[in-house]
Parts: C-alpha cells; structure tokens; sequence
C-alpha cells in the first residue's frame, strides 16, 4: 500500500453546539500526534443553534461547511466530496479518510492506530462514559456489547475511518438516515477491501436517547431502557 501523506476526519453535527467543541478539541490534539497533515471538516447539517459561530474559534485546519439535507449519510457524504474538492496535491491512494459525531471525544493516538493498521477499512468501538440512563441498563448494554470477546462485530459511524482511494472506489457514503455506516461497511466487503476491527481503537460518546439517526445508536439505548415485559407461565 502507498504511504499516506495526509488525513482528512469528517464530522457531521446537527445543533450540537453544546458537545462540538470538545470533540473538535480532541481532534485538533490527536491531529498533532500524527506525522501527516489533517484537516477536520465540521458538517452543520440543518443546523438553527449558531453552531456556524464556533468556526471563529478554531484554527485554519478545521473548515465548517453546512447543508440543509437533514440525512446523517449524507452530510458525512457531504464532508469527504469538500475533502476531494480542497485536498488537490495528495492522491486519494495517500489519504486517510475518517469520520466521528459531534457528540464523541476521540483519544490522543486514534488517528495513528487507525493510520498504522495497513488496512483498507478500521472499525473501533465506542464507550459511554457518563450514564444518564438506570444502572440495569447500563449492565445490560454492556453485557451484549461485549460479548464477543477480544475481537467485536459493532459499525458505528462515531469511530471508522479508510483509505480513500478504497472510499470512492465503492462509491462512498449514501444519503441514508440510519445505517449509512454498515451500508459502507457491506460494500467494503463486497469489494473484499481489507477490514480490521480493532477492539483497542475506543471512543468515548454520549449516552443520549435521541440522536440522529432514527434507528441508530440512541434508538439501541431507548430500547434497552424500555420496562421488560413479564411473562407469565401458568404451572
């Protein structure tokens, strides 16, 4: 494979000017733990908060962009065609591309371990940090999410990242409301792309029951939280 020359993170936000800034912190700090250059691109997809204000607060290597499609696909879709359109001098074959949300706070080394992993596709896994949700629920998420061991088998948006030239060669992100990370991740394996799924590659995200996508992370939460239902076995 080509040595990659620079990287490019996407994310999409959608009034979350509360948790922005602190993702956009985390970004800034694990782009300077590369040897590449990185430019952080902010989606203000449908965004009514003032979220555009925050772009005077952050220096020239994070661009915000906005569109109207209220479609999480399609503002990381979005973010990585503003990509293509600025990052002219480095060939798609020699960029990183990656994307997280708006919501999630990314680690020092993430972009590194992704970078380094030789792979077409890198999958990680998120955490919850703080809990806002009852103790039963936390234990039970937890449960399943790790049920797998060393290794896992969960796509989320919030923590992936891939070579670019493999990206568009499979078409890129589609304007799906939810799912649009496992559509990519099935197309990536369609076209037998390399795909490592590193457990180690955490993300710490919010806990929150109402999120973008209708059936997305939050939708799994609220579900967890729901009462149980009893059943009654006449003996």
């Amino acid at each position: 494979m080509a040595e990659l020359e620079q990287a490019v993170v996407v994310v999409p936000a959608h009034n979350e000017i509360e948790s922005l800034p602190r993702s956009l912190s985390a970004l800034i700090a694990a782009s300077m733990h590369t040897s590449v250059p990185v430019l952080i691109v902010v989606v203000l997809d449908a965004c009514d908060d003032g979220s555009d204000q925050l772009a005077e607060r952050f220096g020239p290597n994070v661009h915000f962009i906005s569109t109207e499609a209220g479609n999480v696909g399609a503002a990381r879709a979005a973010g990585f065609e503003y990509a293509r359109s600025v990052c002219t001098d480095v060939e798609p074959a020699r960029t990183w591309f990656a994307t997280t949300d708006a919501d999630t706070i990314v680690g020092s080394q993430w972009l590194t371990q992704m970078m380094e992993a030789g792979a077409d596709m890198v999958l990680g896994t998120v955490r919850i940090s703080v809990w806002r949700l009852p103790v039963e629920v936390a234990r039970r998420y937890l449960a399943a999410y790790n049920s797998k061991g060393p290794g896992h088998d969960h796509v989320h948006g919030a923590n992936m990242g891939f070579r670019a030239d493999a990206y568009w060669a499979v078409g890129g992100f589609r304007a799906l409301s939810t799912a649009e990370d496992v559509d990519l991740v099935e197309r990536f394996t369609s076209a037998h792309m390399s795909i490592h799924r590193d457990a180690k590659l955490s993300v710490a995200t919010s806990a929150r029951e109402d999120g973008r996508a209708p059936n997305g992370f939050a939708a799994h939460l609220r579900g967890l939280a729901r009462p149980r239902r009893k059943v009654h076995v006449e003996t």
